[in-house]
């Protein structure tokens, strides 16, 4: 199936029974070797799995700005904030359901989307409309480390810097979440590297990558299927 932004209102209006994919991300610091879109690259990437793998699945264009404000200060950042992130995907849902689509799935990969994404699903929910939220579990460090280096490289190497990544704080997420919650990434690591990108590969990225759209496609599945 074609992407949403592709095809023609008439087009999308015969489609029937589907399900519109909302790649969710931020535009962001990934420290000095990842690009600004990593989070967005991700949840694109992973909703063009979803569709290759299901039927009736259409992919929207994606939303490249989320609330990123634990990344202030590093150059690059743009970030419209949680109340904003909230009220954009409200009102996407209330513009696509149900005159586009009968169900809408939220494809979050930037992890301070938690707040705002849950808060909008629970609000459409409560509308009677039918969406939901997923995000990839990933294994390994948090931000700009071995993980999302590894599936950048996977995604498109070419966008990798090839400077030497340096480490960040490898502490776990928990326990540098109060210092974070105070004073932003840059409080905890002046690289804006959570984690190490030491070993990262793109075969690793690759294993992320299929790991996470099966957890995706078996999310799907659960809630159309049912």
């Amino acid at each position: 199936m074609p992407e949403l932004g592709a095809l023609t209102s008439a087009e999308v209006g015969a489609l029937g029974d589907v399900l519109l994919v909302v790649p969710v991300g931020s535009t962001e610091q990934h420290g000095p070797h990842l690009p600004l879109s990593t989070d967005t690259d991700v949840a694109v990437a992973l909703a063009g799995r979803l569709a290759a793998r299901r039927e009736g699945v259409l992919v929207a264009p994606p939303v490249p700005y989320g609330s990123s404000g634990e990344h202030e200060g590093f150059a690059g950042t743009l970030s419209i904030g949680a109340a904003a992130t909230e009220l954009l995907l409200v009102e996407l849902g209330r513009s696509a359901l149900p005159a586009s689509a009968r169900r809408m799935l939220l494809v979050s990969a930037h992890g301070g989307n938690a707040g705002p994404v849950t808060a909008a699903v629970r609000l459409l929910r409560s509308e009677g409309r039918d969406v939901r939220a997923w995000s990839p579990r990933w294994r390994g460090d948090a931000h700009a480390g071995w993980t999302e280096t590894s599936v950048q490289l996977a995604l498109d190497p070419a966008r990798v810097r090839p400077a030497p990544a340096a480490a960040g704080n490898p502490a776990p997420l928990a326990e540098l979440m109060p210092a974070l919650r105070a004073g932003g990434v840059r409080a905890v690591s002046p690289t804006g590297v959570l984690g190490d990108p030491a070993g990262a590969s793109a075969a690793e990225g690759v294993a992320l990558l299929d790991a996470a759209a099966e957890d995706l496609v078996r999310s799907v599945a659960d809630w159309w299927d049912r």
